[in-house]
């Protein structure tokens, strides 16, 4: 179905291909994933199946893709629309029209199928991916997560031949990607569609893959396999095969239900008595997030922070950067919060999870003043944050919203980390060492349009850090980021919080809410409906327990570091 003849891609001003030495076919009726590190070409290899390389994207394209027989270099996009739907990282930069029905339609109306076709396939789409409460509503009012089901939807409903799919589950939560993986595994097996994929949250899609497409790194050329095969010798694994190469179990295991098969044994060495000999041997150090009473001003002091230096005259964070009293939130008739009660300690990093739609960006923006509270009271920082000027709120709160282009409007990443600079008051050079850190390898001269989706994340959030702000928030941070980027967020955040900066998180990622948490916050339908320590909330969810949790259950591990530590 798709066939890739020695493919090299170089885009202008670059010094090296993008990808090279592609030489692999796809054939109908299997789903196949791209996996590597970010920067390895995967959303290259995608846009060069739509066509969008090198008609839309600019570069060379050397070599031969074709796809159901047709040439993607004599085929612009259009051309081959009845046969590839595609779904990028950006579901905005998809829509063409106002609602969510009209945009299901659109791509259908556009290969002029009659009426009768187009409405039986809106409807079964709609069931199909939950969306038939949404039928009506204006695609502005949705959240991220309802965003990227429309932008699947919009490409399901013409019946293409190929799906091409680029982190098609990053802003969906554990239960809604689970529907959307079902889809195209039914798809695949009951239709004969052929998906590709790529997605850096394997835990959530390996176990639906027929085979893998590894791309190693610059220069090299991609491995084709298994999953099982591919998993044995790639950089990047799910914690689900962390966890079996630490146990050394063979064949790696790839599904939770695999792992739990084998885990009798290793969760008998990590019962209690055997923990507890450790702890006295002093072989066993606890990795979870150290509570808030614990870190800032403690007897376990400060790590060093490296670019994280306070500066002289910055005044310690207050007590309780956030506090919210009987908060609700209406817009566009939606109530999307109702009566929440929440404070925010110093030094605390709190997750906030739950479904799409649940209220958690709604209470992150109102947090920073972006959103009127209806009635009920915040503070941010000490401050009314809907009614403070925002150069008096930037010292004290700070946001990374889903959508990072929002905060980025320079032509340089050097310029944008200049600025950053001068409206924080810091010293030069603040904001591109944080770049360097969270961001390594990317030049000054990069405009942040040609930045991945994860890129200009972490671009973003290194200009809202270049304040220091005592209130951190972040909304799906890990969106886009492979998992050695998610490790250096983990490390900035850490110590962050070490340092007294309360840090709040809107994610559907349960393997960083169990690495980073200290509490977990529940929303649904904009209600609390639990706020705990992160091992009590998230082990109790089925839908939000990380694969450790899973696993090990009944026991309360949440990640491999935990578990390797215990072993000794």
């Amino acid at each position: 179905m798709i066939r890739f003849e020695d493919v090299s891609v170089i885009y202008e001003d670059a010094s090296e291909p993008a990808v090279q030495g592609v030489d692999l076919e796809v054939p109908e009726g299997e789903l196949v994933l791209l996996v590597g590190p970010s920067g390895t070409g995967k959303s290259t290899i995608l846009n060069s199946v739509a066509g969008l390389v090198p008609h839309f994207t600019g570069g060379t394209l050397r070599g031969r893709v074709t796809v159901a027989g047709r040439d993607t270099r004599t085929h612009k996009p259009r051309e081959l629309a009845d046969v590839v739907g595609t779904v990028g990282q950006d579901p905005l930069a998809h829509f063409v029209t106002d609602t969510v029905e009209d945009e299901l339609a659109y791509g259908m109306e556009s290969l002029g199928l009659p009426p009768e076709v187009m409405r039986r396939r809106v409807e079964e789409t709609l069931d199909l991916l939950g969306l038939a409460e949404l039928r009506a509503r204006s695609i502005a009012t949705l959240s991220g997560g309802q965003r990227q089901r429309v932008a699947i939807g919009s490409v399901l409903t013409p019946h293409p031949l190929v799906l091409v799919l680029d982190e098609p589950t990053s802003a969906l939560d554990p239960a809604a990607a689970e529907e959307v993986l079902a889809v195209l595994q039914r798809l695949v097996h009951d239709l004969g569609t052929t998906v590709l994929m790529a997605e850096h949250r394997l835990e959530r899609v390996i176990q639906y893959a027929d085979r893998i497409v590894l791309l190693p790194g610059p220069g090299a050329a991609p491995l084709l396999g298994t999953p099982a095969e591919i998993m044995a010798v790639s950089p990047v694994y799910p914690p689900v095969v962390n966890l079996g190469r630490l146990a050394g179990w063979s064949p790696l295991p790839l599904t939770v239900r695999d792992a739990r098969r084998r885990a009798t044994d290793l969760r008998q060495r990590l019962e209690t008595p055997h923990r507890d000999a450790l702890k006295e041997s002093g072989e066993l150090h606890d990795r979870r997030p150290t509570r808030p009473s614990d870190a800032p001003g403690s007897s376990r002091g400060t790590p060093p922070a490296r670019w994280f230096r306070r500066r002289q005259n910055q005044a310690a964070p207050s007590p309780h950067p956030a506090e919210v009293r009987a908060l609700t939130v209406t817009r566009s008739r939606v109530q999307a919060l109702r009566h929440v009660d929440l404070t925010i300690a110093a030094g605390e990093t709190v997750a906030l999870m739950g479904r799409n739609g649940a209220g958690k960006s709604t209470l992150l923006n109102t947090l920073v003043g972006l959103v009127r509270p209806t009635s009920g009271e915040v503070r941010a920082g000490g401050l009314t944050p809907h009614v403070t000027a925002p150069k008096d709120l930037v010292g004290r709160v700070g946001l990374v919203p889903q959508e990072p282009r929002d905060l980025l409007y320079a032509d340089t990443v050097a310029a944008e980390c200049e600025a950053a600079d001068r409206d924080a008051g810091a010293a030069p050079g603040t904001c591109r060492a944080l770049v360097g850190e969270l961001l390594p390898g990317v030049a000054d001269e990069v405009h942040p349009r040609d930045l991945s989706e994860g890129q200009r994340l972490a671009l973003a959030l290194a200009v809202v850090l270049t304040a220091r702000p005592p209130l951190l928030l972040l909304d799906e941070p890990t969106r886009g980021l492979d998992y050695a980027a998610k490790a250096r967020l983990v490390t900035v955040l850490r110590e962050l919080a070490a340092e007294g900066h309360a840090i709040v998180l809107a994610t559907h990622d349960v393997e960083l809410a169990a690495e980073l948490a200290h509490r977990v916050v529940l929303l649904a339908d904009g209600e609390v409906i639990a706020d705990g320590p992160a091992a009590d909330v998230v082990v109790a969810s089925p839908s939000f327990a990380p694969q450790v949790s899973k696993i090990l259950a009944p026991q309360k591990w949440l990640t491999v570091a935990q578990v390797r530590e215990a072993l000794g």
